[in-house]
């Protein structure tokens, strides 16, 4: 088969379509690249081009209340500010940490009817208006796969507003709070991506974050996953379909209780397959494979053991492609532990064993 474009490849492994080869589409942490430049990767050189991986743009349109940012306190370590979504957050100074969440503004059903009349508000900084007028020329001509980034769901909402232990709280006890913001949420970002649209930007497809799992469990019932998100998801579909766009659900966590309802949305492929919470993907390819393509499942824990990631690639890769659907990478993000030496015997094999 000749050689296809990176738009070509992966739009038809949505469509369960031949390619040339399964599309390789990952990404290291910062430290992860820092260690590759240290260890001999050419400075400057885009980590895609050095080990023959696919990429994808992503533009994010932001529908965020545009909360106050201020910086609380700085120290050596860390320093502690307010986002744009409300929360008070302690960011460490060390490459690849994780924030740590201290409040939430806009925690109650009173507090986020402020945050909703803001994020009503259309602002031209919502979208990098500049950055598509000088790159989208350059996308086009190289073939590249773009999509748009809906910025709506559980994940975000807990994660950048409320807080979890809010979030989960409201699901049982003020349900019609958690779907008005999910309304509102997924209201405000396809307004910003029509606009987009409008402009005549032409797009690919929709992703969006959404974990809704965590280590062997679901963070909530099938039950109410069918009663509360399920439908605000598969609006986020039908809207894609509705103007010829694909659709890709990144959600972390162990949910295959939850799997059967997703696949109902119309969704084409989901992301990661996160092994270290319980996912199984070959299991899930036998179960849901004629519905979803999947993208990921290889053990990031294995990645900085070359015999073991080795033969979980040789196990997992071979099932996953046949009769097309598959994306390889890892079942979340490459760590800082893998080094370049690894990483290229990796990218060789992953183009041996995805090359039909």
């Amino acid at each position: 088969m000749v050689k296809l474009t990176e738009r070509e490849r992966i739009l038809r492994t949505y469509r369960h379509q031949e390619v040339d080869r399964i599309p390789m589409l990952d990404k290291p942490w910062n430290g992860t690249k820092k260690r590759w430049y240290d260890e001999g990767m050419p400075k400057g050189m885009d980590w895609e081009d050095y080990f023959g991986f696919d990429r994808i743009i992503r533009i994010v349109p932001n529908n965020a209340p545009f909360y106050e940012q201020k910086v609380l306190e700085t120290t050596d370590r860390y320093r502690i500010e307010t986002t744009q979504w409300g929360a008070t957050k302690k960011f460490f100074n060390e490459l690849d940490s994780t924030p740590e969440c201290l409040d939430f503004y806009y925690s109650t059903p009173e507090r986020w009817e402020e945050a909703k009349q803001k994020m009503l508000v259309y602002q031209d900084k919502r979208i990098p208006w500049d950055f598509l007028k000088e790159n989208y020329p350059k996308w086009k001509a190289e073939g590249r796969f773009l999509q748009l980034t809906v910025w709506f769901g559980f994940d975000i909402t807990h994660a950048h507003m409320v807080g979890t232990e809010n979030m989960l709280m409201g699901m049982i006890e003020e349900p019609e709070w958690v779907t008005d913001m999910f309304d509102t949420y997924l209201k405000t970002s396809l307004d910003l991506c029509q606009r987009i649209l409008d402009a005549g930007y032409e797009f690919d497809g929709i992703f969006w974050y959404d974990d809704m799992g965590y280590k062997g469990s679901p963070f909530f019932s099938p039950n109410t996953y069918r009663e509360l998100l399920k439908p605000y998801h598969k609006k986020a579909v039908d809207w894609a379909h509705e103007r010829g766009m694909v659709t890709e659900l990144h959600s972390c966590g162990y949910i295959e209780p939850l799997l059967a309802d997703v696949v109902e949305t119309g969704v084409e492929m989901l992301n990661p397959l996160e092994i270290k919470a319980g996912m199984d993907p070959q299991k899930l390819k036998k179960l849901y494979g004629d519905k979803l393509a999947f993208h990921g499942g290889i053990n990031a824990q294995l990645w900085d053991d070359i015999d073991k990631v080795k033969a979980e690639m040789e196990r997992i890769i071979p099932m996953m492609k046949e009769g097309g659907g598959y994306v390889f990478a890892s079942d979340h993000s490459i760590p800082n532990s893998v080094s370049l030496q690894n990483m290229k015997e990796i990218a060789e094999l992953a183009h041996k064993l995805g090359t039909f």
